[in-house]
This record gives structure tokens, sequence and C-alpha cells, in this order.
């Protein structure tokens, strides 16, 4: 499926009914089964329903870091960006992407 960030951002956990996404570089997983960390309350829930690209590559919960910009990054924070991307891969389905 092809995602807007508009209608990614229906996937935040508000919505009890619907899954709960977040994207890593364009692509989207099902975070639903982590609902503890992405879903409303959660340490993570500023994640939920965004591209949370740049967020996780440096390690900030800033909102102004929580975008699909890649831009500028440091090689270790690519290094970082490419291991969470690892650990999402192992543990959540990818549905789609996010399309602009």
């Amino acid at each position: 499926m092809e995602f807007t960030p508009q209608q990614l951002a229906q996937y935040s956990g508000a919505d009890t009914s619907k899954p709960i996404y977040v994207a890593i570089k364009g692509r989207v997983f099902n975070v639903t089964t982590g609902i503890t960390f992405y879903g409303p309350g959660g340490s993570y829930a500023m994640f939920a329903g965004k591209d949370a690209t740049r967020a996780l590559a440096k390690m900030s919960k800033n909102e102004e870091d929580i975008s699909p910009s890649m831009e500028g990054l440091t090689e270790k924070e690519i290094g970082i960006l490419d291991d969470w991307e690892k650990k999402f891969e192992a543990k959540y389905p990818v549905v789609g992407r996010v399309v602009s």
C-alpha cells in the first residue's frame, strides 16, 4: 500500500479500531504488537503515524526531528538508523510505503 503523510497520520493509535504504523526511510511498519511502546502514552508514541527516520537516527524524541529527512546525518547516525531498521524488519511486518 502507498500512504501519503496525511494518510499515515491516521494510524497513530488515536483510533483504536486501526493498527499503529511507523515509517522508517519511507517503509511503513505495522507496530501494533508494540502498542505499549507506540500506543497512546507509550514511550515512543510520538513516532506513531509518522516517518521517524531522522529522530531514530539522532536518537531523539524532539518533535522537530520526527521527519523523513536524512539530510545532514552523520555516518554514525546513518549506522544507528540502519540498526533501527533491522530491528523493525525482524519484529514488525512492512505494510507499505510513504509517498509524497
